[in-house]
């Protein structure tokens, strides 16, 4: 017993610490196993692969197709291929439109550049698709000359409203003039007064649908200019509304409908608009029933209202659909999406003072439900004196299970103004082992912090100012990181389904659009930019004092080194991060979501570009770049440094081949830890394939979150003073307690002797701790220990 080894305090440093790195492996490995079992275990998704087809999407249990194409999967051709008429070519028709010819007017006429004819796609009786006649305009006339001739009463507007559709066929090329000069003549052929022809209206009806493919801007430029023209256009179409019969006028922008009540015993009419295939309306997608006695919406329905006519005299009604909301330009309510915001009309042949009967509807909301949610809704109508959206007489109402209700006691042009958020897939919680990485690299770092400050006296050398700002940037990293990565909206994040909107508040949302700032998530993005970017560079900057030291020990360190050091360290991260959100504010200042093109909305850190925007990205220039840059320098003076210092031969060493290697490693280790080269691993977290990419993510999550935990130990536990302070505080505490007598050795005897047999039972390992008691440690002088004798280190 007596013959044992005296075991010092490295041994119990160095089982902590094997204990404490196995423990973390431990979970690495669990969590790895975990995460690959999960992703083979995975069910597949309900979502067929691949089953919609040319553009098709997957919505509700179906594939919405494009224009172009109808079925179960979109491969049904919905269009006329490519015709040829006489001299006029035309491209490929989408049943229901009519398509311009590929022959424009020259440009010495008046219509320049505009189509010279028209060629309507449609379905016959027996739902084949055919080819209508072609439709050839007038080169000598256009909008606005169209527009001068409409006053003339004795003039016939069969022909105009033949030119109008004709003239604004290829909507892309509409200007605010067109859509404003279109929007008069139109108004004045449905106007009753002027008893046009039943043939000019439906040609109407085709181009107020051509109208609405025009774009927003447009339409918002048309009714700054002139808003009062769409007030009379939809004025108009209301009352063509009660005129119809029972044939219904379906195109791809706009339905209109008619409803005969006149019959003793109807207290109600109930409208119906039902998903399509499509996204545009489709011949058959409406129906009336003038004898209902209250909703009754089912999922194909994306649409209904019920007109209750019990307290009204009225003899017909008419209901107008109109697929998006560009003829009612709102002054409260801003769109910058394309989800559908539909518009439903309904009005009954009584004076316009005596609309009273009451309306009840319910809209199944359509949007991109991948990409955003329902956030809140308004049920409202336009008001034709305000010439904008109002709640006067209207509330939200419970409705039907999936859809949104309103309630509103009096006939208009009604809608459900929809805002939807973005939906965000926020990530699970830090898991247990990123917790213990940061929370033991925290305590490592404050601990070497301190102890570099306290025994400045002791150790006679200034504080260690590049290890002391390393280790400061490093730990106020891991405490905004562990405090602060996860976005606040993870919270108070909704399902976005109908049953989770508020349904008593009625108030018009400002846009369709909504996004929910985060200023603090932000304030948190940007100081964890900082501290990180700040870390690295102290690295740099260690990496750079190591070859002062090392390589050109000839050589003093540069004047005033340490203030130049400091303001490299502290004050170019500051300026890289100020100049990056300041760039970011200037460009997109108007954007209300400014702060996503800085941050992510999943967590609080730089965004993530796409693909396309990469070479733009904050996350490129003002991050990865120069991280990029500073660990390529750090591994060239780590190479220089091995190669020239740590492992060069030197035959004037006495120590043994063994210990002298041990000792190497060790010190190239501490170099490793200080100059962040394990950082490297997260290139290799790039690799495509998943398994591979997931193991790399725990491996770099292990040694870069235990970062601080690997500088403790390198650069604070394996110090003599370190030891021999700790060493007294144990001495101190076992005396406290007089359970155990103060003893030379510095580990209690009982702990001694079990620590004996232990070794002795392993032989490999009692000679690797063998060779760290300070017995056998010879006066060479080491990289870990320089630190007592250089203050620069």
């Amino acid at each position: 017993m007596a013959s044992c080894h005296v075991c010092d305090l490295k041994v119990l440093v160095a089982i902590v610490c094997g204990l404490l790195t196995a423990i973390v492996l431990g979970l690495g490995v669990w969590r790895i196993t975990v995460r690959i079992h999960r992703g083979t275990t995975i069910p597949t998704s309900s979502t067929p692969i691949a089953f919609c087809r040319n553009g098709g999407t997957w919505d509700n249990g179906r594939c919405i197709c494009p224009e172009d194409w109808k079925g179960l999967r979109c491969t049904v051709a919905n269009f006329c291929e490519n015709s040829t008429y006489e001299s006029f070519t035309f491209p490929r028709i989408s049943v229901g439109r009519y398509g311009p010819s590929f022959q424009t007017c020259d440009n010495s006429t008046l219509n320049a550049g505009n189509p010279m004819a028209t060629r309507l796609c449609s379905l016959n009786e027996n739902g084949e698709i055919e080819l209508q006649k072609v439709t050839i305009g007038n080169c000598n006339e256009n909008l606005e000359t169209l527009e001068q001739q409409i006053g003339n009463t004795s003039i016939q507007l069969s022909n105009i409203s033949m030119e109008v559709q004709i003239l604004t066929s290829n909507a892309s090329k509409l200007t605010p003039e067109n859509i404003t000069s279109a929007t008069r003549v139109l108004g004045q052929i449905f106007n009753t007064s002027r008893n046009d022809s039943s043939e000019a209206k439906l040609v109407a009806v085709t181009t107020v649908s051509q109208l609405l493919d025009a774009s927003e801007d447009v339409f918002q430029e048309a009714a700054a200019t002139d808003d009062a023209a769409f007030e009379t256009l939809i004025e108009q179409i209301e009352t063509y509304s009660l005129s119809l019969g029972s044939e219904p006028v379906v195109k791809p922008n706009i339905a209109i409908q008619s409803g005969d009540i006149s019959s003793e015993g109807s207290t109600g009419v109930l409208f119906t608009v039902q998903k399509g295939a499509s996204e545009s309306l489709i011949s058959g997608s409406t129906s009336i029933s003038t004898s209902a006695d209250g909703l009754n919406a089912d999922e194909q329905t994306e649409l209904q209202v019920f007109l209750n006519t019990s307290a009204s005299n009225a003899k017909s009604c008419g209901f107008v659909v109109y697929q998006n909301n560009k003829l009612f330009q709102s002054k409260t309510f801003t769109t910058t999406s394309n989800f559908s915001q539909k518009i439903v009309s309904s009005t009954i042949d009584a004076n316009k003072e005596d609309q009273s009967g009451s309306v009840t509807m319910v809209f199944n909301p359509k949007n991109n439900r991948q990409g955003f949610q329902l956030h809140s809704y308004a049920c409202v109508y336009w008001n034709l004196s305000k010439k904008d959206w109002d709640t006067y007489g209207c509330h939200k109402d419970e409705g039907l299970d999936g859809f949104l209700g309103c309630h509103c006691n009096h006939t208009t042009s009604f809608a459900v103004l929809m805002s939807f958020k973005k939906y965000h897939k926020y990530p699970e919680s830090l898991d247990i082992l990123s917790i213990v990485g940061c929370a033991l690299s925290i305590t490592g770092l404050a601990v070497t912090i301190v102890f570099q400050i306290v025994t400045r006296k002791v150790r006679k050398t200034s504080i260690t100012w590049v290890l002391v700002s390393l280790c400061t940037s490093m730990l106020i990293f891991n405490l905004l990181f562990v405090s602060g990565i996860e976005n606040p909206n993870k919270n108070s994040e909704t399902s976005g389904s109908v049953s989770t909107v508020d349904s008593n508040n009625n108030e018009i949302p400002r846009q369709d659009i909504v996004f929910s700032s985060n200023p603090t998530c932000t304030v948190f993005a940007a100081l964890l930019h900082y501290f990180l970017l700040g870390t690295f560079m102290w690295t740099g900057l260690s990496a750079a004092q190591l070859y002062f030291l090392l390589i050109r020990t000839m050589k003093p360190l540069p004047p005033r080194f340490i203030l130049f050091i400091s303001l490299i360290g502290w004050g170019v991260p500051a300026v890289v991060v100020a100049l990056t959100v300041g760039i970011i504010f200037s460009q997109y200042k108007d954007d209300p979501e400014w702060e996503l093109h800085y941050r992510q909305e999943q967590i609080c850190w730089l965004a993530v570009p796409e693909s396309t925007g990469l070479l733009a990205s904050p996350l490129l220039w003002s991050f990865i770049v120069p991280v990029t840059i500073i660990l390529i320098s750090n591994i060239v003076i780590f190479v220089i440094i091995v190669v020239k210092v740590l492992w060069k031969n030197n035959q004037n060493l006495t120590s043994t081949k063994k210990s002298s290697s041990l000792k190497k490693i060790l010190s190239t280790l501490s170099i490793v830890v200080v100059l962040g080269i394990t950082w490297i691993l997260s290139y290799l977290m790039l690799i495509e394939d998943d398994d591979i990419r997931i193991i790399f993510s725990y491996i770099f999550c292990l040694f870069n979150t235990t970062q601080g935990l690997q500088i403790f130990i390198v650069y604070t536990v394996r110090t003599k003073i370190f030891q021999s302070e700790a060493s007294k505080v144990l001495k101190s505490l076992s005396s406290s307690t007089g359970t155990v007598k103060s003893l030379p050795p510095m580990i209690p005897l009982r702990l001694r002797v079990r620590m004996y047999n232990m070794l002795r039972s392993l032989p490999a390992l009692n000679e690797r701790f063998r060779l760290l008691e300070p017995s056998l440690v010879n006066n060479e002088t080491t990289l870990s220990e320089s630190d007592q004798e250089n203050p620069s280190i």
